[in-house]
């Protein structure tokens, strides 16, 4: 049989486009070689939400006096939060192969490898069975970043040093954890154990977390963090790790922390090896596979999305290139954006960044206008955050008055950052957003009123 089209890979990417592509009537094929949901659903974004979740609720029985409410004996009980955690995940990988079978999708399971192209199209092997395909699109997402550190190799085979992958299964909450990396992985995990019970130190290269986040932003976050326990390691470097210890150097200086369990969290990097793309001649780019704005590949009727890219690594991005790549594959007119992608850290508070940074803005040589507000200006924010410092940053191109950034820290951060990105991606006039009417009380109030102070 000859498919209309052959995706390789199963995560947000690569299920939306097959489902996306069996729904218009494309005789499609998805080929997985590990988990249908991918590394988000099963590894990542769904599963850490799942116990930070757990986490936030055991914070509010720790500290409900402040609201007049009074918990005695509190338990914390880790192996029924991630129970609770299997339980989400496989309802949802669930919901998605009912999703797939429902539009006719084949799923087979193993590694594809790209074996060549035939006259009837772009052939793969998978499992010693051979499948051709009109099409191909990749979308065999990331990996995680292992550095050559001493001892960390060592520390993998004994169970002592983890990825994502491990931490998220890990039976007991270790006394210690350092967590080498503060983007966003490492700081929801640091979030959630910190709650759990573990002493936990983050060791970063930057003098910053949240990589790219708003510098004022991760700021207050950090202080968040210190004020609940967690110690930082700024403009550190990781030299080696040990048994019950990370060694690091700092302004010249070697010191060590404790650390029954480490998690390496600096970074994840394509899924590109073992895949074939050089018996069709695929280019790469930077480690990932290089796209044009409609997904194309630089070889007719391949395409990719997703982590696989390199371009944006979120899940929410990888399902719009999907959408991108079957539109074109359909013949519909898209191309995929990039200015006006949300980026979330779901921790307690959350952080909403969404469009350019006051240092982007600078760095792209945008003249602009920002105005900072208190997420005290909202109503709700004020009942529900007793002594709450989150903030609401907007940022504005000077010229022309529309909307570039918004970067907000608080409760609802993730639920109302994406309505920001509407404002950006439609290019949205400040006279215009004036005239919005948000709903009272709210959170999402703070963009209006921050737009009021331009």
């Amino acid at each position: 049989m000859v498919y209309d089209l052959i995706v390789i890979g199963g995560g947000p990417a690569g299920y939306l486009a097959a489902e996306r592509a069996g729904h218009a009537g494309l005789n499609t094929l998805l080929v997985e070689k590990r988990f249908v949901g991918g590394v988000c659903l099963n590894e990542g974004c769904i599963p850490s939400k799942a116990l930070l979740y757990s986490a936030k609720v055991l914070d509010y029985a720790r500290h409900g006096e402040k609201y007049g409410v009074t918990a005695q004996n509190v338990v914390f009980n880790h192996e029924a939060v991630i129970a609770r955690k299997n339980k989400v995940v496989k309802t949802l990988v669930s919901g998605i192969k009912s999703k797939l079978k429902k539009n006719k999708v084949t799923v087979v399971e193993g590694n594809g490898s790209i074996c060549g192209k035939s006259p009837e199209g772009y052939q793969l092997k998978v499992n010693d069975q051979l499948y051709t395909g009109k099409r191909l699109l990749v979308a065999t997402g990331s990996m995680p970043v292992i550095p050559s550190i001493p001892g960390v190799r060592e520390g993998m085979e004994k169970g002592t040093v983890m990825t994502n992958r491990e931490i998220l299964d890990i039976n007991e909450v270790p006394s210690s954890l350092v967590i080498v990396g503060g983007g966003v992985i490492g700081l929801e995990m640091a979030s959630y154990f910190n709650s759990a019970g573990s002493r936990v130190t983050i060791i970063e290269m930057l003098d910053r977390i949240g990589g790219y986040t708003d510098r004022e932003i991760s700021e207050i976050l950090m202080k968040n963090y210190e004020k609940k326990g967690i110690e930082f390691k700024l403009g550190c470097r990781v030299v080696e790790v040990k048994d019950g210890s990370v060694v690091y150097e700092c302004n010249g200086e070697r010191l060590s922390s404790p650390a029954e369990r480490v998690l390496m969290s600096i970074g994840r990097r394509p899924v590109t090896e073992g895949l074939g793309l050089e018996t069709i001649g695929v280019e790469l780019e930077m480690g990932g596979i290089k796209t044009d704005e409609r997904g194309k590949t630089n070889i007719p009727e391949v395409y990719a999305a997703g982590d696989v890219n390199g371009r944006s690594m979120l899940a929410h991005t990888a399902y719009r290139e999907a959408e991108v790549c079957i539109n074109n594959i359909l013949g519909k007119k898209d191309i995929m954006r990039y200015n006006a992608i949300p980026s979330v850290i779901y921790t307690n508070p959350e952080v909403g960044c969404v469009g350019e940074t006051e240092e982007t803005a600078k760095q792209k040589g945008i003249e602009y206008e920002a105005a900072k507000i208190s997420m005290m200006y909202s109503g709700r924010y004020v009942a529900e955050n007793d002594g709450g410092d989150g903030i609401c940053k907007i940022i504005v191109d000077k010229k022309h008055k529309k909307l570039i950034g918004v970067h907000m820290i608080g409760s609802y951060a993730s639920e109302i950052i994406y309505g920001a990105g509407i404002m950006i991606e439609t290019e949205m006039m400040v006279k215009d957003i004036k005239e919005v009417v948000f709903p009272h009380p709210t959170v999402c109030e703070v963009i209006r009123e921050g737009i009021f102070e331009l």
